[in-house]
């Protein structure tokens, strides 16, 4: 007997496979990690709350026909 390959079934498992594989490598990865000066964030901060919060008021006009 002559076996027959679905070459068109074997062809959708590869990028199945390839797909699978692609999407854990991708959610696997993890970003660089910059060296950060934390004491330039915490003064940054400080100026931030430092200053007066500015509160704006706005008036709304409402004109009824």
């Amino acid at each position: 007997m002559a076996i027959t390959r679905l070459k068109r079934k074997a062809k959708r498992n590869k990028t199945r496979a390839s797909v699978r594989q692609a999407n854990i490598k991708r959610l696997n990865t993890k970003p660089v990690i910059k060296s950060v000066d934390v004491e330039a964030i915490k003064e940054e901060f400080e100026k931030k709350s430092s200053k007066p919060a500015k509160k704006e008021t706005k008036k709304e006009d409402k004109s009824e026909d």
